[in-house]
């Protein structure tokens, strides 16, 4: 199977200036076309180090892909080390870029400098793959066998990711032009509601008699639980995809409702499909969530259908006066507390009129109150039949406990609403 390095070049990368987005759009490209990718690699802006890096990777791998480097700018050094990388002896001008460029600069009113047209010089070991949204073309470099054991290509494109993703079809193109591809397959499952540790040994026996040729991933995220992939590299799509979803099928009686989406997906999408097309609403009053769930909730297209609105009641005077949160309760039971989250769900749904609703109050951090540890939040949701709470406690930083208070809201929302539809 061909193999592929990505390799991001630029100090601006290593330094956390900005975030490197170009090495995950390649790599789905890459996958989608049959292509694996073995490493991703990030280098700085060194001359020596840009030729001992990509000598390396292109020593293992069949193609490798660079990106950064190539401005106009004195800085921008990655040219000049592909040169010395490729034993280039001199440059030449490549007349389909040189009219991009012009195009560019005229459609902005600037006038063509010296440093624009040499952008369009590249080194004569190099064919050119013309970039139509900017002025650094992509360069392609063909090794010979005798060179690093194998035949290898290098693929430079510019750092800009909307420049990078533009051009990506026509090296995909070449690259299966140049070289043997197989399909790649994956497929998730995605499950809310266990750790990781806990996930893995619940489905250890199904896990454990997997064929050889799957591979399993366990990909966790705060809002979104843990997605399940399984992979097949090679093979016919169509008999593999039948394969996978057995497999799958085979895992359900371990995870029950904790399986919310066969495909790579939301929790907020789940809950879309549980609305859409029903005739049921919904809406939700936050505290500790500060409004996460209405904007995650709204971001799925055609939500207006079905949401109708919430009430961020972060302050104890919005859930009495707002929501009709009784005082006694709160001075009984604490703001943060099953039976505060139950009063806000109701609230809310009485103020909106709503089919359902979904409510939280929590201690997110950094401190806690007298009654509950830092962590801890409560979730309430209500409906046609009456009304549910949930408490739990999490021992994460402030950002990453506000995630989860999201997600568990959202689950416990698509939990109750699948049971009533079925009782």
């Amino acid at each position: 199977m061909t193999t592929t390095s990505i390799c991001t070049i630029g100090d601006e990368i290593l330094i956390g200036q900005i975030v490197d987005t170009n090495s995950s759009g390649i790599a789905r490209s890459l996958e989608d076309s049959g292509v694996r990718v073995s490493r991703m690699v990030s280098l700085g802006d060194n001359t020596e180090e840009i030729i001992s890096v990509l000598s390396e990777e292109l020593s293992h791998n069949d193609i490798v892909i660079a990106t950064g480097g190539l401005g106009p700018t004195k800085d921008d050094i990655t040219k000049a080390a592909l040169a010395k990388l490729s034993g280039s002896k001199e440059y030449y001008e490549d007349e389909r870029q040189l009219k991009v460029i012009n195009r560019i600069l005229s459609s902005r009113g600037l006038e063509m400098l010296d440093i624009n047209k040499a952008q369009a010089s590249v080194p004569d070991t190099c064919e050119v793959i013309v970039n139509n949204l900017g002025t650094a073309p992509i360069m392609v470099f063909r090794f010979p066998e005798e060179r690093f054991g194998h035949k290898a290509t290098l693929y430079s494109m510019p750092g800009v990711p909307f420049e990078t993703m533009g051009a990506l079809p026509d090296v995909i193109q070449d690259i299966r032009k140049h070289n043997s591809t197989s399909d790649i397959f994956h497929k998730c499952l995605m499950v809310y509601g266990l750790a990781e540790s806990a996930l893995s040994k619940l489905i250890e026996p199904w896990e454990d008699a997997l064929p050889e040729d799957m591979h399993l991933a366990y990909l966790p995220n705060p809002l979104t639980g843990i997605r399940l992939r399984l992979s097949i590299y090679g093979g016919v799509k169509q008999e593999e995809e039948e394969r996978i979803d057995r497999q799958f099928s085979q895992l359900l009686p371990y995870l029950g409702d904790m399986v919310y989406s066969f495909a790579d997906d939301t929790l907020e999408n789940a809950i879309g499909a549980l609305f859409r097309g029903t005739g049921m609403t919904l809406s939700a009053a936050e505290s500790c969530t500060g409004g996460k769930i209405s904007s995650l909730i709204t971001s799925v297209p055609g939500a207006s259908e079905y949401y109708l609105g919430s009430v961020t009641s972060y302050a104890i005077a919005v859930k009495e006066k707002v929501l009709g949160v009784p005082p006694e309760v709160i001075s009984e039971h604490g703001v943060v507390s099953e039976e505060v989250a139950m009063a806000m769900a109701k609230g809310v749904r009485e103020l909106t009129g709503s089919t359902y609703s979904v409510a939280t109050t929590g201690l997110a951090g950094p401190g806690g109150d007298d009654r509950n540890p830092v962590g801890t939040v409560c979730i309430g949701v209500a409906g046609p039949k009456g009304c549910t709470a949930l408490k739990v406690r999490y021992s994460n930083d402030r950002k990453r406990n506000i995630e989860r208070f999201t997600a568990t809201a959202l689950d416990t929302l698509r939990k109750y609403v699948i049971n009533d539809l079925k009782s």
